[in-house]
């Protein structure tokens, strides 16, 4: 008897759960049908990215560090299945090396980015970066694999969490990413993937108010300052670029908290 395939539906990721979009639609991209997230996936998965907030900055570094490490574990043994997307087993590979590269940062960031301040009187004066909150991030389309661990994992690494905006073109690696979030350990709701138009779902992203920071390094050039005017009508931090690994892309997303405190007490 001939055995027909069973044929993959590419859906949304949110809240650790992979849901249609309530819309019902969905578009063409690459030989498949993707869903096309609505303004309403869009607040369910800021929604769920502002409850998990708090578990997971209120984490210790070294544990997101071990989380951020597993999902380089888990791509690891799903590599074969990223090139059957059409990825180089080289972007795979730089893929992997970025999640394990910002891991191994994870409990480091407080004695780089912060500071024992000299002051003069009675006093410690301790500078800490913290987790700037929920953070949007749209993904670059090319490469769509590891333009999104570029920009996603140094979102992560300082506890913040990520509302995803899928490469529009290129969706299917986001998606089967997200599949290996939802399986390394990383709590429902610290990221949220979206598949859809950009110039759709990026207005929303950048005008939600309950959206902390917005990084526009996949964003259509055109739509850049308009995206930037929306984002600044709650002060929201912007970033637009992020090739490559550095800890400056992980500084974009985090505050900078100053504590005094008096001596011998």
């Amino acid at each position: 008897m001939t055995r027909l395939p069973v044929q993959k539906t590419y859906k949304l990721y949110v809240n650790g759960a992979f849901p249609r979009s309530e819309s019902g639609r969905s578009y063409e991209a690459q030989d498949a049908n993707v869903a096309w997230a609505s303004r309403k996936d869009l607040r369910d998965a800021v929604r769920a990215s502002r409850e998990a907030a708090t578990g997971w900055s209120g984490r210790t570094a070294y544990n997101r560090g071990q989380i951020l490490y597993r999902v380089a574990e888990v791509m690891e043994g799903r590599a074969a299945q990223f090139r059957e997307l059409g990825i180089s087993r080289e972007e795979v590979d730089e893929a992997i090396d970025t999640w394990v590269w910002y891991a191994g940062w994870a409990d480091k960031l407080s004695q780089v980015l912060g500071a024992a301040n000299p002051v003069a009187g009675p006093y410690f004066n301790f500078t800490v970066p913290e987790a700037t909150g929920v953070v949007g991030v749209i993904a670059p389309e090319e490469p769509p694999l590891l333009g999104l661990a570029q920009r996603l994992a140094p979102v992560l690494v300082g506890g913040n969490v990520a509302v995803t905006i899928a490469p529009e073109a290129a969706p299917l690696a986001a998606v089967t990413l997200a599949e290996v979030i939802d399986t390394s350990d990383v709590p429902a709701g610290v990221v949220n993937v979206l598949t859809g138009r950009k110039t759709e779902l990026g207005p929303w992203l950048a005008s939600h108010m309950d959206v902390n920071a917005i990084d526009l390094a996949g964003a259509p050039a055109g739509a850049r300052p308009e995206l930037e005017r929306l984002a600044a009508e709650n002060l929201k931090r912007v970033a637009t670029s992020g090739e490559g690994r550095s800890l400056k892309h992980a500084s974009e997303f985090l505050e900078l908290k100053t504590v005094w405190h008096p001596i011998g007490v």
